[in-house]
């Protein structure tokens, strides 16, 4: 079974969520709280859509992770949830956003692995509202032995729009 692949596919994703909270800064035209995401990895990829923030950025807000939750899905036969409601703040000038913790949990099978991530650092492309990671680990905080003890994932590899 490879885990791996898919469970990095899946925290990026949610990390991705977190993210989209950002991506409003001040660029763009007016957002209406919502972001859409889209992570690959490994052959597999994740998306979701109009999950709700609790402000429209620059405003420091949070991601409500039952609306992440409500729209995920992706291929490859891997599921995730997002355990906590990331909050997120940002540098609109240097086009930047920080989420403070991402918690999620993986399934593949019938394995499951949490992972959690702190400081994920993201980069507004121009003067759009679209977010892309920088490259971050998470670790395992619990699961089966079967799960990496963290998992990586690359510059890039997970883009959020917010709208």
């Amino acid at each position: 079974m490879r885990l791996t692949p898919k469970l990095l596919c899946v925290t990026a994703l949610a990390f991705a969520v977190t993210a989209g909270a950002t991506a409003a800064a001040s660029a763009g035209p007016a957002a209406s709280q919502r972001v859409d995401g889209v992570i690959t990895a490994a052959g597999s990829t994740c998306t979701w859509t109009d999950a709700t923030a609790s402000a429209d950025p620059p405003a420091g807000l949070t991601i409500d992770h039952s609306t992440v939750n409500g729209s995920l899905s992706c291929s490859g036969g891997a599921s995730a949830t997002l355990n906590n409601d990331p909050t997120v703040t940002f540098d609109d000038a240097a086009g930047t956003a920080m989420s403070d913790l991402i918690d999620i949990t993986v399934k593949q099978s019938i394995v499951n692995c949490s992972y959690k991530a702190t400081s994920v650092g993201w980069t507004r492309d121009g003067s759009t509202r679209t977010y892309a990671n920088q490259a971050f680990t998470a670790s395992k905080s619990s699961g089966s032995f079967l799960c990496p003890g963290s998992i990586s994932a690359e510059p890039g590899s997970a883009s959020l729009t917010f709208h």
